[in-house]
């Protein structure tokens, strides 16, 4: 049976875990906001029409901050049609998704809504369709207390209290010739510092996000990054990384190891800011907002799903509703870690998305709600990753791929929380076909035991919990975990991603 080897130690110090690095992303598309969050007719709605087996399931999720309203969708928004009475609402077309925006749910009701699952917002301004003015009014209608006509507005629409929004991201994937306002980081990067002076002229507290590359693969990836951050590094706190997954043509053990793709785009983008850092002599430093990143076969939505047509603007279309097997929840549990691995410079991050897109938790209207296999890694994760991450270098045998050359079969990281005296380990067995042997040095931890242990693995990689079997995959204890002299051993069942609590 292979074998690896690793050290946890609280004196190996990445960086202390920052709390947003647990965030989620809603975006108006699809049925993630109506028939996911929001369906007034179902059983289990409250006064305000959400449904609250839905919100039972994103409070265990446990989701720091929500990315809001998008996405592609943020382009084309106009954010004055989501205030007011809804009854003068106006229906707009939604051009990055073909489909008709209702804006039944707006401003105030997403902000009711966080309000009940305990998490902070995180809103993105329209920088494709619109500018520097309209992010200033959305600003002054959220986080003015009153003496102004916005200010007002938002007290008159029934929140006499601002919103307080702390976190903006100034447009999003601007560098995509699909999204609408497209430009040239040239230009972005000159309409991003000027939005983000304006903004802080108004509420100097706000951190701001300017656009990333939306993909490590963009042709402009890097000099994307060199140039935005060259207009706008005095300007913002972050840089943004979008990242999705997908198995391709079979290749399962190029996707087993997508994190190490993740890896270099992290360490390629910090090297990137702190190159304009040096050029600029700044003594300030640009972490990282991961605000978009999970599995998403994507071919899938080019190939069969996309809307079409000049008479079809549907209202919540059933769009980009990934089913998640086993594997994927692998790759996804191996994408939390990579994050913790960097946390010293990824500080905020957006799991895209949440509800029924691409998502880990899916509805049927006016039926159940369900947990999808990415769900588990996710939960477990935000619940138990406390304090601040650890280098743990796994000694292992490495396998070959064909994407990414020689990977580790085993991927980890932990973390450690001094004021509880609690660890985590988080371990992934890239392997396709057989378990590793993990042993763990945990003596400079002092004296601890084992509190929890969890393992998601089955031998069919492809079992997926549907409506028809909502409970198929989930996590189980596992058995083979052991503690003794200082020293923790485990067993890692083939393609599988394992917890451990140490305390």
């Amino acid at each position: 049976m292979t074998s690896a080897r690793l050290t946890v130690n609280p004196q190996f110090v990445v960086g202390r875990i920052d709390r947003r690095l647990f965030g989620s992303f809603v975006e108006h598309l699809g049925r993630h906001v109506y028939d996911g969050i929001y369906e007034p007719g179902h059983p289990s709605a409250d006064d305000e029409g959400f449904r609250t087996d839905v919100i039972e399931l994103v409070k265990e999720l446990g989701v720091s901050t929500v990315r809001y309203p998008g996405g592609n969708f943020v382009s084309g928004f106009r954010w004055e049609d989501s205030v007011g009475p809804r009854e003068g609402r106006p229906r707009r077309l939604d051009l990055a998704w073909h489909s008709t925006e209702t804006n039944e749910v707006g401003l105030h009701e997403f902000a009711s809504w966080l309000d009940k699952i305990g998490s902070d917002l995180m809103l993105a301004v329209n920088l494709g369709t619109r500018g520097t003015l309209e992010a200033l009014d959305l600003l002054e209608y959220c986080n003015i207390p009153g003496g102004s006509t916005l200010a007002q507005q938002r007290i008159d629409n029934g929140h006499p209290a601002p919103f307080g929004v702390g976190m903006w991201c100034l447009g999003n994937e601007m560098d995509g010739p699909w999204q609408l306002g497209h430009r040239s980081a040239e230009d972005y990067g000159k309409i991003a510092s000027q939005t983000a002076k304006a903004m802080r002229q108004m509420d100097p507290s706000v951190r701001l996000v300017a656009c990333g590359s939306s993909s490590a693969h963009m042709p402009t990836f890097g000099e994307w990054e060199r140039t935005v951050l060259t207009h706008a590094y005095d300007d913002v706190d972050y840089i943004s990384c979008h990242a999705y997954y997908e198995e391709r043509d079979g290749d399962l053990g190029s996707f087993l190891a997508s994190a190490v793709d993740m890896d270099a785009f992290i360490e390629t983008v910090v090297a990137t800011a702190d190159h304009v850092k040096a050029v600029k002599g700044s003594s300030k430093t640009i972490d990282i907002s991961f605000d978009e990143w999970n599995v998403w076969y994507i071919t899938r939505f080019e190939g069969v799903d996309k809307i079409e047509g000049i008479d079809n603007w549907p209202v919540a279309p059933r769009l980009l509703e990934d089913v998640y097997s086993v594997a994927d929840a692998v790759v996804f549990g191996s994408l939390m870690i990579s994050l913790l691995k960097h946390a010293d410079r990824v500080t905020s991050a957006s799991l895209a998305q949440m509800v029924n897109v691409i998502a880990p938790i899916m509805t049927e209207p006016g039926g159940p709600a369900w947990r999808q296999t990415t769900f588990f890694p996710f939960s477990i994760t935000s619940r138990l990753a406390r304090g601040i991450a650890l280098d743990v270098r796994v000694d292992v045998e490495r396998y070959s791929t064909k994407e990414y050359g020689e990977v580790p079969l085993v991927d980890a990281v932990a973390t450690h929380d001094a004021e509880s005296g609690h660890a985590a380990v988080f371990l992934v067995n890239r392997s396709v076909d057989a378990p590793v042997t993990v042993t763990v040095d945990v003596s400079a931890l002092g004296e601890v035991a084992l509190l929890e242990t969890h393992t998601l693995a089955d031998e069919d990689l492809q079992a997926k919990n549907t409506l028809a079997e909502p409970e198929r995959v989930g996590v189980s204890p596992n058995g083979t975990a052991a503690l003794s002299d200082g020293t923790l051993t485990v067993t890692l069942p083939a393609v599988s991603w394992t917890a451990i609590s140490l305390g």
